[in-house]
C-alpha cells in the first residue's frame, strides 16, 4: 500500500525504525500501556498474599508464577514491537489500547485462576492481548517487504499458540494447570524462531529505559500495597512497634531493590541478538520476585498481627526472603556479574544468601534481610564510586 494512500486514512507506513536514533525515550502510549499492567501485576500480588496466609503456599506460588508470565510476556512483547516499529498513527493507537483492554479481562480473573484453578478468564484476557499483537504483525508483513519474513513468523507462531491456549479451556483444570508449560515453553520459542529470519530492528537504550520503568511501576505497586496494609495495621493500635519496624524495614527493602538496579546504565549491554533475548527473558524472574515482595512483606504483617490461624512462622519467613534473594541474585546475573569486580560480585552473593538465611531466623527476619539488602547495595556503591573517580582523574 503506498504512503499516498495510507495518508488518506491518516496512517504512517511501518517500517523499522533507526536503532541508533539519538535521545530515544518511551513515549506516552508504552507509559499509558504500563500502568494499566499494575491492576494485574496488584491483582497476582494480593492473590499470593492471600493464598500463602490460608495455608496453600506451593499451589499460590505456582499459580501466582504462571500469572506472572501471562502479564510479564504480553508486556515484553509489545515493549520490544513497540521500540522497533512504533508508528504511533491511530491505528497503532488502536491496537494497543485493545491490548489494554485484554489486560483488565486478565486482572478481572486473576482471582478466579489462583483461588479457583479456573483460567478461562485469565486465557481470554491473554489471548486479545495476543491477537492485537497479530494485527500488529500483519500490518507490518503488509508494509515492510524487507521485514515480511520475519513478521509473517512472528504472526503465525503466535496464532497457532493462541489456538493451544484457547484449547485448553475445554479441559478439567488440572488439564489446564498441566499442559501450561508445554505451552508456555512454545510461545517463548517463537521470537527464537521468527528472529532467524531476520533480526528486528529495537533499540538498546530504549528497551534498557522500558525495563527499568517498569521495574519503578512494580516498586510503585509494592509500595502501595505494603502501605496501605501497614496503615490498616496501625489503625487497629495492636503491635504497634513491631509494626513501625516493619515499616521501615519494607522502606529499606524497597530502596535496596532500586538502589542495586538503577546502579548502573545497561543500554550498552544489549548489543546483540543474543544479548537481548537475555536481558528479556531474565527479567521474568526479576519482576516476579519484585512483583513478590510486597506479598512477602504482608504475610510477614500477618505473622505478627496473629491474623492468620494457618501461617506457620517459616512459611511467612521464606514469603519475603526468597523473593528478595531471587531478585539479587538475578539482577548480579544480568546486570552487575560484568560491570563488579570478583570481590564485589562475592559479597554480593554472600549477601544473597544471607537473606535466604534470614528464613531460619524468624524472628529477625525481615530486619536480617534488610540488613543484607544494606551490605549489597554498599558493595554496588563502593564499586560505582569508584569509577566516577577514575573517570574524573
Amino acid at each position: 500500500m503506498s504512503s499516498t494512500v495510507l495518508g488518506r486514512f491518516g496512517l504512517i507506513r511501518m517500517s523499522g525504525r533507526d536503532p541508533r536514533q539519538q535521545h530515544r525515550v518511551a513515549s506516552s502510549l508504552e507509559l499509558f500501556f504500563d500502568l494499566v499492567f499494575v491492576i494485574a501485576v496488584s491483582q497476582a500480588s494480593q492473590n499470593l498474599h492471600h493464598g500463602i496466609v490460608e495455608g496453600h503456599a506451593m499451589a499460590t506460588v505456582l499459580a501466582y508464577a504462571m500469572i506472572f508470565f501471562a502479564i510479564w510476556w504480553a508486556w515484553m512483547n509489545f515493549t520490544w514491537f513497540a521500540s522497533a516499529f512504533d508508528t504511533d498513527d491511530w491505528l497503532y493507537r488502536v491496537t494497543t489500547i485493545v491490548q489494554m483492554g485484554g489486560v483488565l479481562v486478565l486482572a478481572a480473573g486473576v482471582h478466579d485462576a489462583m483461588a479457583e484453578g479456573e483460567w478461562a478468564t485469565v486465557t481470554w484476557g491473554y489471548v486479545i492481548m495476543r491477537l492485537a499483537m497479530v494485527a500488529q504483525w500483519v500490518r507490518l508483513a503488509v508494509s515492510d517487504p524487507e521485514l515480511r519474513a520475519v513478521a509473517l513468523r512472528y504472526a503465525v507462531g503466535i496464532s497457532v499458540v493462541q489456538c493451544i491456549w484457547v484449547a485448553r479451556i475445554a479441559f478439567s483444570s488440572e488439564v489446564q494447570f498441566w499442559s501450561f508449560l508445554p505451552a508456555m515453553l512454545l510461545e517463548v520459542l517463537v521470537p527464537v524462531w521468527a528472529e532467524r529470519a531476520r533480526n528486528t530492528p529495537w533499540h538498546p537504550h530504549h528497551i534498557a529505559e522500558r525495563y527499568s520503568l517498569f521495574v519503578l511501576i512494580l516498586l510503585g505497586e509494592s509500595l502501595l500495597a505494603s502501605a496501605n496494609a501497614i496503615i490498616d495495621a496501625l489503625n487497629s493500635g495492636e503491635h504497634v512497634d513491631g509494626i513501625v519496624g516493619l515499616a521501615a524495614a519494607g522502606l529499606v527493602l524497597a530502596a535496596g531493590v532500586w538502589w542495586m538496579y538503577f546502579s548502573h546504565e545497561y543500554g550498552e549491554q544489549l548489543d546483540s541478538a543474543s544479548s537481548g533475548f537475555a536481558f528479556g527473558y531474565a527479567h521474568y524472574l526479576l519482576f516476579a520476585a519484585i512483583g513478590a515482595i510486597s506479598a512477602g512483606i504482608e504475610v510477614e504483617l500477618d505473622l505478627l498481627s496473629g491474623a492468620s490461624e494457618h501461617l506457620s512462622t517459616a512459611t511467612a519467613s521464606l514469603s519475603l526472603t526468597v523473593p528478595v534473594a531471587v531478585f539479587m541474585a538475578v539482577v548480579w546475573l544480568i546486570l552487575l556479574r560484568s560491570r563488579i569486580p570478583a570481590t564485589a560480585s562475592v559479597v554480593f552473593l554472600l549477601a544473597a544468601l544471607a537473606t535466604l538465611a534470614c528464613a531460619l531466623l524468624p524472628v529477625i527476619t525481615i530486619v536480617g534481610a534488610a540488613t543484607c539488602v544494606v551490605v549489597a547495595v554498599v558493595t554496588v556503591e563502593l564499586h560505582r564510586v569508584r569509577q566516577r573517580r577514575s573517570v574524573l582523574v
